[in-house]
């Protein structure tokens, strides 16, 4: 666990009993972010490749997204936003933050092992690898998930979500990076200044758009 959290962007400013005001998540929010993150990736390409049994995949992205937000500690370093009625989350890592790789990413991902059956786990960890070595290594704010109820999509929750740490980026003159899992997400992304850098076809699976966003300078 670090011993101290990254500096991060301020909360979007909000009435404190405003449920809908974007705040910094804590580890009292993680349960309500995970089954509200398991209802919107149920539909995903990502996950139905990796866990292509409906009723696994439920638990199986409830499991993986608390092991993201404990065990990868996007939470302790202060990159997690959410709103008071969990509407949806925004995970991010800091630049700076340690990733993931080699054995300690194996490690990681074992405790999703049960919801994973025959070659499934396997294909899991080709996927990850994948994706780990495609990872741009220049120093950037890296969005790993951003998920809304669905019932509530369309209603501008998601950007309410990514503003702050934007807003963080350009101020600081920081890149930002993500992988588009939907085709149809793109725009959304290209509307807050994220472009299509490359297609990431994987194995049998999905293809993830990669996304890169330069800092805008201020006016």
């Amino acid at each position: 666990m670090p011993r101290s959290r990254l500096p991060v962007p301020a909360p979007a400013p909000g009435r404190v009993e405003d449920p809908t005001a974007v705040r910094l998540a804590t580890e009292a929010d993680v349960a309500g972010m995970c089954a509200m993150l398991a209802r919107a990736f149920d539909d995903d390409p990502v996950a139905c490749y990796l866990v292509p049994s409906a009723w696994r995949r439920g638990p199986a992205l409830r499991a993986f997204f608390r092991l993201q937000l404990i065990n990868d500690h996007h939470l302790a370093f202060g990159g997690v936003f959410t709103t008071d009625d969990h509407a949806g989350t925004a995970t991010w890592a800091p630049p700076g933050k340690p990733r993931m790789t080699g054995v300690r990413a194996l490690l990681g991902v074992l405790p999703l092992a049960p919801y994973y059956a025959g070659p499934a786990l396997p294909r899991a960890l080709r996927f990850l690898a994948q994706l780990e070595a495609a990872h741009p290594r220049e120093p950037h704010w890296y969005l790993a998930t951003l998920g809304t109820e669905p019932a509530l999509q369309g209603r501008g929750i998601g950007s309410d979500l990514l503003a702050p740490v934007l807003a963080r980026c350009d101020a600081d003159g920081m890149r930002a990076y993500l992988e588009s899992s939907k085709e149809a997400n793109i725009a959304f992304y290209r509307r807050h200044g994220f472009e299509v850098t490359a297609e990431l076809r994987t194995e049998g699976g999905p293809t993830l758009w990669q996304m890169w966003r330069e800092p805008t300078p201020p006016s």
